[in-house]
């Protein structure tokens, strides 16, 4: 019999390394959920149906991704850190955050990626791509979308989780000052939440209340400034904060939820109705279900009733 050939495979349309974007939703529920490049082409050829092919792609991080570098840098804050990364890959940057200025930063085997987000974790910084801009904010500071989903309606299953188990009531930070020649000791407690709790009443606190204090010292650090240790605390305990109340949820297909919007979710219970915070996002689509999102939710409190 004559060699079969399949279309797509020719390479000519689908090719190693073209830029792809993908857009999901109809009217006001349409964006862009992705911008990357073909990294990978998968075909299937089952058994009793038609052959397939899976197209796997990567976004401009996977750039970072590949390369491993051990160096320091000196005297430089987050922002001189991230800005020198971007420049070695061509990139610009949107920075809006805040930082102390390090005597000395060291990347150890480490690739660009992982070194970039471990700079943004350590001073409560979210780190994502927007075309071929690296943008670095606070998540405080962070302008995201903001959608309502109510439960039986565009949402149609959640289940959410409210647990004091991994709380803590405060998280101290401790160092040395070489300079001075003193110790440094900072500590975080709810008060780091600010505007953030949205009049809610945090983890920490309803544990306080039914518990007891309950509180954590991290000892892998090394902070050498007072500033750099009063950041560390205030990111460590704002993690975990916001892991008090965390969920899953499955809704009609919107390109508009994306890691970092807010869902105000009603429908639940007066105790969990209230504004969360994306962090994880996967949009289905088939001819079976047609298109639906499922997404991962946190919140660092539930409503004060």
């Amino acid at each position: 019999t004559a060699e079969k050939s399949f279309i797509y495979l020719d390479r000519e349309i689908i090719d190693f390394g073209i830029e792809i974007s993908v857009e999901m939703g109809d009217d006001e529920a349409s964006d862009t959920i992705f911008n990357g490049r073909i990294m990978a082409l998968e075909p299937r050829y089952p058994q009793q149906s038609s052959p397939e092919l899976t197209i796997l792609a990567e976004d401009l991080f996977q750039d970072l991704r590949m390369i491993r570098r051990t160096r320091s840098f000196e005297d430089v804050s987050d922002e001189d850190v991230i800005k020198k990364i971007a420049r070695d890959h061509s990139m610009q940057t949107d920075i809006d955050i805040t930082g102390p200025t390090y005597k000395i930063l060291a990347q150890v085997n480490q690739s660009d990626l992982v070194f970039l987000r471990d700079r943004a974790r350590a001073i409560d910084a979210e780190i994502w791509l927007d075309q071929d801009k690296i943008c670095v904010q606070s998540r405080a500071n962070r302008e995201t979308n903001e959608l309502r989903l109510n439960y039986k309606e565009k949402l149609r299953e959640v289940v959410l989780n409210a647990d004091i188990a991994l709380q803590q009531t405060k998280f101290n930070i401790s160092g040395w000052d070489v300079k001075a020649k003193e110790e440094i000791l900072q500590t975080a407690t709810d008060q780091v939440l600010g505007n953030e709790l949205n009049g809610d009443i945090s983890g920490a606190s309803i544990l306080q209340d039914v518990i007891g204090n309950r509180e954590q010292s991290i000892v892998h650090t090394a902070p050498t400034t007072i500033s750099e240790a009063k950041f560390l605390a205030d990111a460590h305990f704002r993690r975990n904060a916001r892991r008090f109340v965390t969920g899953r949820g499955l809704a009609e297909g919107d390109g508009k939820i994306k890691v970092g919007s807010h869902i105000t979710i009603g429908n639940v219970g007066d105790m969990f109705n209230g504004v969360y915070y994306v962090i994880e996002v996967k949009h289905l689509f088939n001819a079976d279900i047609g298109y639906l999102t499922e997404f991962k939710i946190e919140r660092s409190g539930v409503s004060n009733i």
